[in-house]
C-alpha cells in the first residue's frame, strides 16, 4: 500500500535524511503536497517531487488526497496540525519533537487515543548502530548500567551570541526530550527522581541546561543507575575550532562489569578486565528509511502502536519536572 503524505515543515535533517529515504520509498510514499513556512523552500520541494506548494497546515491536513502527515520541523504552529490530523482522522510521524507545554502535550495525547490515528514519534538515536551494539553489550558482556552521561555541545547560529529573545520552551526542550528518551531507553527503566538546574536567563538567554535522572527504587534513592544529561548552546557557529574542540563522547557508559564510550551514529569503544575493544558498525539501510519504513508499517498494520506517543509524553513531563526542580530548588520525585 502506498501512503500519501503531505510535509509540514522541512527542517535540518531534510537533506541529509528524510528527503533520500523518501526518495529511495517511492513504491510505499507519495508527496502530494508541503507546507513550509518558508514558502521558497516548500516550492523547491514540491516541484521534486511533483506535489503541490501549500499555504498552510489547515490547508494541507484538509485535502483528500493525503492519508498521512510528515510533521518534519518545529514551527510556529505548535500542536495545531497534530490536532487538525486527529479531527481528519489521518497519521501523523513527528520529527520535530513535542516541543510544547505539559498540559498542551497530556490534551493532545489524550486527542490522538480518542481518535486512534497511527502516531510515530521519531527517535533516531534508538535506532542507530552504536545504540543497537550498546544494548547487546550491556545484555551480554558489561551488565547493567551504574552511571551514564549525555552530553550534548550546540554551536549558537552565526550573529548570535546568546539565545536571548528565545521562550522556555524554545531553548533546549527539543533536544532534552531526544536525550532523556535515550537514556531512558538504554537503561531500560523508568526514572524515580530528577534534579535540574539551568544556567543564564534574563538578556543572555538560557545556555546550559542539566539534569540529573535516578533510577532506583523510590524507598532507596542513590543506590540504582544514575544518568546525567546536559545540553549547552554557549559557544557561536562561527568559531568553528572551538565548536569541534575535544568533543566528549555522545553517551558514556559505566556498568557492573566495564565501561563503554558511544559516538553516534556507528562507533562503540568499550573497556572490561581483557582490555579495550573498538568496533565500528555499519547499518543495513540509512536511518531515515528505517524510520519511515516503521511508520509504513505502523500505519498500514492492524496493530496500533502506542509506544511512541507515551515514551515522548514522559520524556517532555520528566524535562519539564528537571525546569520545575531548578525553579524550586530540590530533587523532585517522578
Amino acid at each position: 500500500m502506498k501512503l500519501r503524505v503531505g510535509l509540514i515543515g522541512l527542517g535540518e535533517a531534510w537533506q541529509q535524511r528524510h528527503r533520500p529515504a523518501l526518495r529511495t520509498l517511492s513504491d510505499r510514499f507519495e508527496v502530494r503536497a508541503v507546507c513550509d513556512q518558508v514558502g521558497h523552500r516548500a516550492e523547491q520541494a514540491a516541484a521534486e517531487f511533483k506535489a503541490s506548494a501549500v499555504d498552510g497546515y489547515r490547508a494541507l491536513v484538509g485535502r483528500e488526497d493525503i492519508d498521512a502527515l510528515l510533521i518534519l520541523a518545529p514551527q510556529w504552529y505548535g500542536a495545531l496540525p497534530v490536532l487538525a490530523a486527529c479531527e481528519a482522522g489521518k497519521a501523523v510521524y513527528c520529527a520535530a519533537g513535542l516541543d510544547l507545554e505539559l498540559d498542551v502535550a497530556g490534551r493532545v495525547k489524550q486527542r490522538v487515543e480518542e481518535t486512534g490515528i497511527a502516531f510515530m514519534a521519531e527517535f533516531p538515536r534508538r535506532q542507530v548502530p552504536a545504540t543497537v551494539r550498546m544494548r547487546e553489550l550491556i545484555a551480554t558482556r558489561l551488565g547493567c548500567p551504574r552511571l551514564v552521561f549525555c552530553h550534548r555541545r550546540i554551536a549558537v547560529p552565526p550573529g548570535r551570541r546568546h539565545l536571548a529573545g528565545c521562550s522556555p520552551q524554545h531553548t533546549a526542550i527539543r533536544d532534552l526530550v531526544e536525550l532523556v528518551d535515550w537514556c531512558r531507553y538504554v537503561v531500560d527503566r523508568e526514572p524515580t527522581w530528577v534534579t535540574g538546574f539551568m544556567h543564564g536567563g534574563g538578556q543572555t538567554g538560557e545556555d546550559y541546561q542539566m539534569m540529573t535522572l535516578d533510577f532506583s527504587e523510590r524507598s532507596s534513592p542513590g543506590t540504582g543507575p544514575v544518568a546525567q544529561i546536559s545540553c549547552g548552546r554557549y559557544i557561536p557557529a562561527d568559531w568553528r575550532e572551538a565548536v569541534s574542540y575535544r568533543p566528549l563522547a555522545d553517551l558514556q557508559v559505566a556498568c557492573e562489569h566495564g565501561i563503554a564510550f558511544v559516538d553516534l551514529p556507528a562507533s562503540v569503544i568499550w573497556f572490561d578486565e581483557a582490555g579495550r575493544r573498538q568496533e565500528s558498525l555499519d547499518a543495513e539501510r540509512p536511518m531515515g528509511e528505517q524510520l519511515l519504513r516503521q511508520f509504513h508499517r505502523a500505519v498500514t498494520s492492524l496493530v496500533r502502536r502506542t509506544c511512541d506517543l507515551e515514551d515522548a509524553y514522559r520524556a517532555l513531563g520528566i524535562v519539564q519536572q528537571a525546569r520545575r526542580s531548578h525553579e524550586l530548588g530540590r530533587r523532585l520525585e517522578l
